[in-house]
């Protein structure tokens, strides 16, 4: 009995991707009625009035909002040279509303990544993770103002309420209460370390996910090396971790310059315009002082200042994608 030649098997040649050039007009169409909603939406509440606030920030404004007394630059020249509230360079170190965003950027950001990091690689190797991991996003869930409630009575310089003072006062009884959101000193610290203690869950959570993405082949490969833990962790996590790390970071650069809720809830950029941030300026100037046009010249340098950070973001996916 012969036998049948067995059947050759079907290599599928992988099309390349067709250019737009190639795509039918009526596919084209269909595509841009699909995205076609959100667009608008894009347009309507986030195109238009990014246009709108950045138009104003050339005029004085009046109480409608309207294009009313052209000035031209002399918001932005009064903004960063008249206004010692946002720029102040008489004394060193400055100060002003400007310096304290670069303060929250370089203290936020860091400790937020470095207790999210560290939470992060400790959470994969607990037996309880989902708990710890729970325990530490429940921050994140609660809204900024509940953060700067519950802050403000962890800060009081009351003994029976303040946690921070009554610690202290605890190991050294020599200890005299301190206001930490009523002193100049240290009033963006304190906020500071308040917004790190609601923020770290999330970068935990991102950046315990990437790590569990990382093959434990290469993990082992390292430990048959003779590596330790510490060099796995500087020469094999954190290298992979890069485009999580940096994903992170522009989410937290971007909490830094729009952060207002805590500050408002906490200090109200007190004592007197000690703790003012950008947003919290552009509140101020446009709704109780009643000068929209310059509101809209700081809304307008919020803009100026998030626009590179996302332009490196969208190039560094590029380049990732490409990578890979």
């Amino acid at each position: 009995m012969s036998q049948q030649p067995l059947p050759s098997p079907v290599v599928e040649v992988p099309r390349e991707p067709r250019s737009f050039a190639d795509i039918r007009a009526s596919d084209r169409v269909q595509g841009f009625l699909f995205t076609l909603p959100a667009l608008l939406v894009l347009g309507i509440f986030l195109a238009y009035p990014a246009y709108y606030t950045v138009r104003l920030a050339f005029y004085k404004g009046d109480f409608l909002y309207g294009f009313a007394g052209y000035l031209g630059l002399g918001n932005f020249k009064e903004l960063l040279t008249n206004d010692p509230s946002f720029l102040d360079l008489s004394h060193w170190p400055p100060s002003g509303a400007l310096i304290n965003n670069l303060r929250w950027v370089i203290f936020y950001i860091s400790l937020s990544l470095i207790f999210g990091l560290g939470l992060a690689v400790l959470a994969v190797r607990v037996r309880y993770e989902r708990i710890v991991k729970s325990a530490v996003f429940v921050p994140m869930a609660i809204s900024a103002t509940a953060v700067g409630l519950i802050w403000l009575f962890v800060y009081s310089p009351d003994l029976n309420q303040g946690v921070v003072n009554a610690t202290i006062h605890a190991v050294d009884h020599g200890f005299h209460p301190i206001a930490w959101v009523g002193r100049p000193s240290t009033v963006n610290y304190a906020l500071i370390f308040a917004y790190v203690w609601a923020s770290t869950g999330f970068v935990m959570v991102v950046l315990s996910a990437a790590i569990k993405g990382i093959s434990t082949e290469v993990i082992e490969a390292a430990r048959v090396d003779g590596a330790g833990e510490w060099a796995i962790f500087r020469r094999v996590m954190v290298p992979m971790l890069s485009l999580p790390i940096a994903v992170v970071t522009v989410w937290l650069f971007i909490n830094v310059i729009k952060v207002f809720d805590i500050i408002y809830v906490m200090t109200g950029g007190g004592p007197g315009t000690t703790s003012r941030v950008i947003a919290y300026t552009m509140y101020e100037e446009t709704f109780a002082n009643g000068r929209p046009g310059y509101g809209a010249a700081v809304a307008a340098l919020m803009l100026v200042f998030m626009i590179p950070v996302m332009l490196l973001n969208i190039r560094r996916f590029r380049s990732e994608r490409v990578t890979n």
